[in-house]
Formats: C-alpha cells, sequence, structure tokens
C-alpha cells in the first residue's frame, strides 16, 4: 500500500520517514502553493469577495510532482503546519490535488518526535473549514488594505510607499509615543538618602515623610534644604521593623510572545531571527546518538497549557536532579489570557531529558542559546517558588521618618535554573544589618538628589509585542513580521534597541489618521481580530465581516482622495551637522534604492551629494585632526574610514588609525585583523608581512 503525505517545510521529512517507515512518500509544499496574483488586487468585490487564487509561479513543477505522487498513491495526507495559515495550505493542496472534500485526510503535528507523529496518523480528520475561512478573510483583508492604501500613498506622499491593516496600527503605537515624548513636560523633584551604620555595617535609607508617617514630597531645593536644616543634629532611631516571608513564583512556559520578548532581552534576538530558530527546533535536528528529531513542541501558539506527560517527565527531572524539596507540593497551572485560541500546548522541549548540554554538539550556537532559553523555562516554570526573608525598617530622626527595605534568599527554588529577564532596572538585592527597634544609628552622610520625571520609554522589540498583545494587535504568528515590516519600508528605525519613527513614518501614520481612523485605530484592529477568531470557530460567516468592512472602508478611500485633490504630502527633511562643501547649506538626510543618504538642499542649484558618516570614529584623522568618520564607498559600497574635512582632507583608510607613527617609514599604523597592528603604507616591509599573516 502507497500512502503520501505532504508536510511544510522539507526539513521534516527526514524525522517523518524515520518514524511511518518504507509504507510512506513524504514530501514537502515548501509552505503556500497557491496565492493572490500580484499583479492585480485579486479578489471579486462585486461576488462575495471571491479570491482570485493562482499557482504561484516558482511552484509550477513543485506542483507537477506532488500531482504525480497523488495520483500514484492509495492515500493521501495533509500534514501542513497546526495552524490557521497550515489548514489553508492543506485546503489549497486538496483543491490542486483533487481531493475529496469528505474524506478525513488532514493530519496535524504538535511536535516532529515519534510519539507526536504517531498521535497525529492515529487521528487523521477532515479539513477544517473554519480555520480556512479564517485565514481567507484575514488574507483579503490585507489585500484590499494594502492594494488600496499605497496607491493613495504614492500619489500623496511619495512612490513606493505601502500600507498594511494591522503594521499601520503598530506605526501609530510608535509614533504616539514619541509624540508623548516631545511633548512631555519634566517636573521637579528632590530625595535626601541617609548612610547609616549599624553593628559597623553601612547601609542606605530613603527619606519618607513626618514621622507620623504622613508622605512628603519634595518638589524644590529650598524645601530640600529646610528639610536638612531641620535634620540637623538629628538623633536616628530605629522606629520599627517589620519582617516577613515572601514567594516568588516562576514565570510561565513560553508562547510566542514571551519567547520573543525574552530572547530580545537577553540575547538580542530579532522576532523573525528568534521564530526562524525556533521553526527549525520544531520541524527536526540530527541529534547524535538519537537521530533526527523535533526537540520543541509548535512554537506559534498563546497557551500557557502542557500536557500531563510532559508535566511528570519534568517533575522526574526535577526530584532527580534536584531532590524533592525543588517541586511544588501541588501542580502549578498558569491560566491563559482570555482571548488565547488555545490550540496548542505552550512552547516546551518535545523530551525534557534531552538537555542543552547534551545536545549541544548537534545544534549551532543560535538554535542552541533558542533551546537552552525554552528548555530552562519550561523546567524551571514547574519547580517550587524561591523564598526570600524581607526586612522593612522605618527609622526616626526629628520629626520625620526615614525607610529602607532589603531581602535575603531563604531558598532559591527556581532561580537555581532560571529567571526571567525584565526591560528596566532589576530588583535592588540590599542586606541590611542586624538591628533592633530602640537602636540608635550613626548617620555618616545626607545627601539631597535633584530629579526630574522622564517621560515615558520608548518601545524596545519586547515593549512593542507587549503592546500588541495587550491591544489585542495581530496574533502569535504576526508580531515578528509587523515589526520587521515597517523597519522595512524605512517607517522606524532602531536608536540603540529602541524604535524611533522616521520623518516618512510620522507623515504616512498623520495622514492615515487623518483620513482612515479606523484603519489605525487599535480597538477596531482588535475587534477584527476578534472577529477572525469568531470566523475559525464558526460564529461569523468571512464574508459577511469583509463586506461590512469594504463598504466603510472604500467611502474613506473616495472621500480622501476627494479632500486631497491636487494635494501632496512634503515628508520634511531631516537636517543634518554635515555642512555642503560646494555651497554652504546644511545637507539634509534622503532615502534612494541603496539606503539613506545626504543631500544638499539647494536642490537643483547644487545637485551635491554624500554617502551619511555612519559612525564617529575616537581616533583623530593622522592628517589634519579632525573627526574621522565611517563611510560607504560609492564605487564599491566597501566601508572605509575617511577624514571629516574632505575634501579640504583627502585622509581615507580601511581600518582605524591607531595614532601611532611607523618606526620603519614613518606611516600612519592601523587596526588590522584579530587586534592585528600594521603601517598605511602597501610598500613598508611591515605592511607586507602583516597582509600575509591576515591572510
Amino acid at each position: 500500500m502507497s500512502n503520501l503525505i505532504i508536510v511544510e517545510s522539507p526539513s521534516k521529512i527526514k524525522t517523518v520517514k524515520k518514524t511511518l517507515g518504507s509504507d510512506y512518500v513524504v514530501m514537502a509544499s515548501k509552505g503556500h502553493i497557491r496565492d493572490l496574483p500580484k499583479s492585480k488586487l485579486g479578489i471579486d468585490v462585486n461576488n462575495g469577495f471571491k479570491p482570485q487564487y493562482i499557482s504561484m509561479p516558482d511552484k509550477k513543477e513543485l506542483i507537477k510532482e506532488l500531482q504525480l505522487a497523488a495520483s500514484n498513491a492509495d492515500k493521501v495526507y495533509l500534514a501542513t503546519d497546526p495552524d490557521r495559515e497550515g489548514e489553508a495550505i492543506s485546503w489549497h493542496l486538496a483543491n490542486l490535488l483533487a481531493l475529496n472534500p469528505d474524506e478525513a485526510n488532514r493530519v496535524t503535528f504538535n511536535e516532529i518526535t515519534d510519539s507526536g507523529i504517531k498521535a497525529g496518523m492515529a487521528a487523521p480528520r477532515k479539513l477544517d473549514m473554519n480555520l480556512v475561512d479564517a485565514q481567507q478573510a484575514r488574507r483579503v483583508l490585507d489585500r484590499i488594505v494594502g492594494y488600496n492604501l499605497s496607491p493613495f500613498l504614492w500619489k500623496k506622499v511619495k512612490s513606493g510607499l505601502s500600507a498594511g491593516r494591522v503594521q499601520t496600527v503598530a506605526l501609530k503605537l510608535i509614533v504616539d509615543r514619541e509624540k508623548e515624548i516631545s511633548n512631555f513636560v519634566p517636573v521637579e523633584y528632590w530625595s535626601i538618602d541617609a548612610k547609616l551604620s549599624a553593628s559597623r555595617k553601612m547601609f542606605s535609607a530613603s527619606f519618607y515623610g513626618e514621622s507620623n508617617g504622613n508622605k512628603i514630597e519634595i518638589t524644590n531645593e529650598e524645601q530640600a534644604q529646610g528639610i536638612l536644616a531641620s535634620l540637623d543634629n538629628a538623633v536616628y532611631t530605629v522606629a520599627s521593623i517589620k519582617k516577613g516571608v515572601r514567594n516568588k513564583q516562576p514565570a510561565a512556559p513560553f508562547i510566542t510572545a514571551t519567547l520573543q520578548q525574552e530572547a530580545s532581552r537577553k540575547l538580542n534576538f530579532t522576532g523573525q531571527k528568534t521564530m526562524r530558530i525556533a521553526q527549525s527546533l520544531y520541524e527536526g535536528v540530527d541529534i547524535a546518538g538519537v537521530g533526527s528529531t523535533g526537540l520543541i513542541t509548535y512554537m506559534r501558539t498563546d497557551s500557557l497549557r502542557i500536557s500531563d506527560e510532559a508535566r511528570k517527565a519534568g517533575n522526574t527531572y526535577i526530584l532527580k536532579k534536584y531532590g524533592e524539596k525543588y517541586l511544588p507540593k501541588s501542580a502549578r497551572v498558569f491560566k491563559s489570557a482570555a482571548n488565547s485560541q488555545d490550540a496548542h500546548e505552550a512552547i516546551r522541549p518535545t523530551d525534557v531529558n534531552l538537555t542543552p548540554d547534551a545536545v549541544k554538539s548537534s545544534l549551532t550556537t543560535d538554535q542552541y542559546k533558542i533551546y537552552k532559553l525554552i528548555w530552562e523555562r519550561f523546567v524551571a516554570s514547574l519547580m517550587a517558588n524561591c523564598v526570600q526573608n524581607t526586612v522593612n525598617v522605618d527609622i526616626a530622626a526629628a520629626n520625620y521618618l526615614f525607610k529602607a527595605s532589603g531581602y535575603s534568599v531563604k531558598f532559591d527554588g527556581f532561580t537555581v535554573l532560571y529567571e526571567e529577564g525584565n526591560d528596566g532596572e532589576g530588583e535592588s538585592t540590599t542586606s541590611l544589618p542586624e538591628m533592633n527597634e530602640g537602636d540608635v544609628l550613626k548617620l555618616k552622610s545626607l545627601d539631597p538628589n535633584q530629579h526630574f520625571t522622564q517621560p515615558p520609554a520608548r518601545y524596545t522589540e519586547p515593549t512593542l509585542i507587549q503592546a500588541l498583545k495587550d491591544n489585542g494587535i495581530g496574533r502569535p504568528s504576526t508580531y515578528a513580521p509587523i515589526i520587521s515590516v515597517i523597519q522595512q519600508r524605512d517607517y522606524i528605525e532602531k536608536e540603540k534597541k529602541s524604535f524611533k519613527p522616521t520623518s516618512l513614518g510620522v507623515t504616512v501614520s498623520d495622514l492615515l489618521f487623518n483620513h482612515f481612523k479606523k484603519i489605525v485605530d487599535t480597538k477596531f484592529t482588535a475587534g477584527m481580530e476578534n472577529n477572525l477568531d469568531k470566523i475559525s470557530t464558526g460564529e461569523l460567516v468571512w464574508s459577511d465581516i469583509i463586506s461590512s468592512f469594504y463598504n466603510d472602508f472604500d467611502s474613506s478611500l473616495k472621500k480622501a482622495e476627494s479632500d486631497l485633490t491636487g494635494k501632496r504630502i512634503k515628508v520634511p527633511d531631516v537636517e543634518s551637522d554635515v555642512i555642503c562643501e560646494k555651497c554652504g547649506k546644511k545637507m539634509v538626510v534622503k532615502s534612494g534604492r541603496f539606503g539613506k543618504f545626504l543631500a544638499c538642499p539647494g536642490y537643483p542649484q547644487c545637485k551635491n551629494t554624500q554617502p551619511i558618516p555612519e559612525d564617529e570614529v575616537k581616533a583623530p584623522c593622522p592628517k589634519c585632526g579632525a573627526k574621522l568618520v565611517k563611510r560607504n564607498s560609492k564605487k564599491t559600497g566597501k566601508k572605509f574610514y575617511g577624514c571629516s574635512n574632505y575634501p579640504t582632507c583627502d585622509f581615507a583608510s580601511p581600518n582605524v588609525p591607531t595614532g601611532d607613527i611607523c618606526p620603519e617609514c614613518g606611516g600612519f599604523i592601523l587596526s588590522g585583523l584579530r587586534g592585528r597592528k600594521y603601517c598605511m603604507n602597501s610598500e613598508c616591509p611591515t605592511r607586507k608581512k602583516a597582509d600575509k599573516n591576515d591572510k
């Protein structure tokens, strides 16, 4: 008997074949095989919004191979990924291969392991058209928005721009945050810190307020100095001590959003990179001594549920490795969010006994880092709480009150293995000396400090993902693409680790907000996501949702085009500090086919352009002493270090000058590969020796 199984990714083939044996032929669709045409809208808006799918041009040969294999098979199983996208790919395959729509030929693998594959094959089902319709609805919505708003932006702002339904909302979040920062008015406040000692050990206490417990906000220096004057020669006495115990619970196992957030915090990985690596761990890796197997469960999930088998295996591992005290008395169950689809388990290792160290030699460095993160987070989530001893001390001085607090670890619990990262400062681990009520403390110093309230922080990748999640924007599989797309469109840029809107991004966001308020409204977009969820459960009909959206959107588009007839929105130029050497004006930043560059604002009278000096170098120009900057060559695109006084000074070098002079020929010494130093003069004997070593 011949059976054909079609998976989504070729990397799954080896593991599936190993599990099912020679009776099965395993092939891969390599993702989508049909889609909407690129050259036109591809949606019949007058006929129930019917999509006009075509076979993808680069998949035509593959489709022929799949059709031939299906015609020779007694049974065809569709085993694409276990989500809406995978369900839609299976539906497209069923159409192209002329499979019986009423036949139970759809199988899903939550993990690409022997047990996961066998469990999936034991439960074939019919295609879930509700899931297919939910995916189609999203695709049609995005196509309608993209293929109508993008031409609108070309006409009104700049050719080549594009707009997306969900990405536009994410952009507005970033733009709004930047406006909050720009409009923020700092407010002055003061703190007073007392350095005290007890039992010959120093510690800090912070001014709180009046001795009766009323808090005092210090708003200016005059008020602070008045309090300091009142504290002159004061006696500092321990008024009260409160000791306690607190339990710190481990973080839940990963879902898609939290995996991306933690990988960004701890590994500095982008969401796209994290998901690409996680996909490879799910699909299967050749592990020495084990063979090809998937190391983690499906990585696109918003559920915190884990199976009883996985919990039992994790508990057994903890018991053996750490001992009974590291297991909680009762199983800890994490509750998923109310809007969670709960289609899959949380992200976890498929076999907890395959520890990161055990598989390290079979993984790439990045695979190892992500697997270690997932493995440790899962095991820690099953472990006992960390128990901490806490102490809070009130200290009386004159008519005022100071407070000090600290904690110590009584039992490390899950923290022996893993602790969650955070987006701000870590918790202080101050340990206070032993004190008793009534003790008189010795004052070492009393320090007033001026502060100003700070504006909200710009979004980082973890905090933006959290904002999207909190606002119900997008779903687990869309967070990484959303962020990636608005970066690629030059609507936002990264400054250190934070997202900042570009001038173009602000212009586009404001224009769309002014004329398409619903499109950029977070509540409306979240409501649309909920409607897509209801389509996936059969509660709503997808064409009805699209029809309702389209009628309103089409009216807004026509009104916007009418309101802006003959008008074009100018994107404000961003001025640089670089002076045009031809006319003396400050050059501005422009974007072209090959990225950003500097251009003279006097165009067309002055057509001078320059590459952007990317980085200022600490070493001065060895020729004239001016600043050095990193530039890109117009001819080759390669980076080099050049003088900021160009063309007055023509110094240029492929590497950074050290400031030293070559004792052999008097040339400039540069930093070479692997920290080697060499002379810039290509004829110098020391240079020739360095070139030979670098090869």
